[in-house]
């Protein structure tokens, strides 16, 4: 079990990367998942970069970033270029985007149809640099619900092509997560880790909401205490072998929080491999 706190996690904190990679390694995390606005933001400074961060012990499990699919073709392959350059700089294969801005029932065919082969040339420039790029399961995608994911994976059909697996979002589709883990499992490069008092909070988790320092963060809670089971979903997705995933908290009292869901992750894991 390979674990990562996210920067994005700390975005309205005053850490340094450096305090972040302390907390990290002094709290049993592997990596770091690095949002790509962080990335840009230290792209002058060449203090930072993958040896920089192995001097801690930990790797860069993924760079989060947001290409624009739905920009002019320059646009999108410039700014695909550079966060290729900025993953190459911090030692990751993984580069995490999202598919569209509206959900796939709001999707008419054509709309599809594009995003789908903007998605294909994404794949291959990054193919062409040793790169993956990994969609998320996320609400007003083109990969909201299972069957567009799937169907997504199908049209695009190319093998650079992988799946950012966001547990409590693919549970708000309406379908089990462990059945939709063992689905898509052949395409999971990652997984996000999150959890939520209710289904009725679900909007806390909104863009508009979630980026804003004053946005709420009522439901928000520690990945134990919530609806979705993560000790039924961590038993199947260890049994067999090892993930990769990321800790996603958006709440208060972030590095404590972090720290116990870890500590609890790393307990599950253990009596996995025990029982295996």
């Amino acid at each position: 079990m390979k674990l990562s706190i996210c920067t994005i996690s700390f975005r309205h904190y005053l850490y340094s990367i450096d305090q972040l990679a302390h907390f990290a390694k002094d709290s049993g995390f592997q990596g770091i998942e690095l949002w790509g606005v962080h990335a840009k933001n230290l792209a002058d400074d060449n203090n930072y970069s993958a040896d920089w961060l192995a001097s801690y012990g930990l790797k860069t499990s993924m760079l989060s970033d947001y290409l624009p699919l739905e920009a002019s073709y320059p646009v999108m392959m410039e700014e695909a270029r550079h966060v290729s350059m900025l993953a190459k700089r911090w030692g990751t294969n993984k580069i995490r985007t999202f598919v569209g801005k509206e959900g796939s029932a709001d999707t008419n065919e054509e709309k599809r149809k594009e995003l789908t082969k903007r998605l294909r040339i994404l794949c291959e420039f990054f193919e062409e640099n040793g790169q993956q790029l990994l969609v998320e399961t996320h609400p007003s995608t083109l990969t909201d619900s299972l069957p567009s994911t799937l169907r997504l994976l199908e049209e695009t059909n190319h093998p650079a092509l992988r799946i950012n697996f966001d547990v409590l979002h693919m549970w708000e589709s309406g379908v089990d997560p462990v059945a939709a883990m063992k689905q898509l499992r052949p395409f999971i490069s990652h997984f996000h880790f999150k959890n939520i008092a209710s289904r009725e909070y679900l909007d806390v988790f909104a863009p508009h909401n979630v980026y804003a320092a004053s946005g709420s963060r009522e439901g928000m809670v520690p990945l134990f205490e919530g609806e979705v089971n993560y000790n039924e979903f961590l038993e199947e997705a260890l049994a067999n072998g090892e993930i990769e995933a990321s800790l996603e908290w958006f709440g208060p009292n972030v590095k404590n929080v972090l720290k116990q869901d870890a500590d609890e992750v790393k307990k599950v894991a253990s009596l996995v491999k025990v029982n295996s």
